[in-house]
């Protein structure tokens, strides 16, 4: 599995996918304000990468909070942009962020790294905390399990992770956990977790 490909899955089912996601409504409210509680009120350029039909980058600008929206998906940026026509959102991969060292204050991948290879994981974290000021947040959704695991997601394969392992990952990447939540299954939602973590020194 690689980016390419995911980028098409995604794009196959654009229109379907932003009406079933497309708004912050549709959010679950605990992840909204678990969100807005580590990303609001703090200054600095705020990423949402993955950001999809851009909701949560609006959102998150209702806040106060200098986002940018950044997805792979053309049709979602196209909607982002109409839908939210104040805000930034601009083409480009979680995998080369092409900003400078240590220049962003707090990103949001709020399950953007699900389709990404395990062993992948660890340089994507890199990249987000070359990126990052010493001090900033990160704030990732995930899908909670037992243990790394694939699995048939509906638009393509995707990984579950416990969230003591990821939270180690994130340790070993130079990120300190700050917060997580968690939620277990509920009809047709998956179980659901959350972390936030800061950017050590150094």
């Amino acid at each position: 599995m690689n980016m390419e490909q995911v980028r098409q899955a995604y794009a196959s089912v654009a229109e379907l996918y932003i009406g079933l996601f497309g708004t912050s409504q549709q959010v679950h409210a605990d992840d909204l304000a678990f969100i807005g509680r580590h990303l609001a009120g703090r200054p600095g350029t705020v990423l949402d990468l993955g950001c999809g039909p851009g909701h949560i980058t609006g959102y998150l600008r209702s806040l106060g909070v200098d986002a940018t929206g950044i997805d792979m998906v053309p049709e979602f940026i196209a909607h982002a942009q109409a839908a939210h026509p104040s805000g930034r959102y601009q083409l480009g991969s979680i995998e080369d962020l092409a900003v400078a060292n240590h220049s962003i204050a707090g990103i949001l991948a709020w399950y953007s790294l699900i389709h990404l290879p395990p062993q992948n994981l660890d340089g994507m974290l890199a990249e987000f905390r070359r990126a990052m000021v010493p001090g900033g947040t990160l704030v990732l959704g995930l899908f909670d399990a037992d243990e790394v695991a694939a699995f048939d997601h509906k638009v393509v394969t995707a990984y579950r992770w416990p969230v003591d392992e990821f939270s180690e990952r994130l340790t070993r990447a130079g990120f300190t956990e700050v917060e997580r939540l968690q939620r277990p299954s509920e009809g047709n939602h998956r179980p659901h977790a959350a972390i936030a973590a800061i950017a050590t020194e150094g």
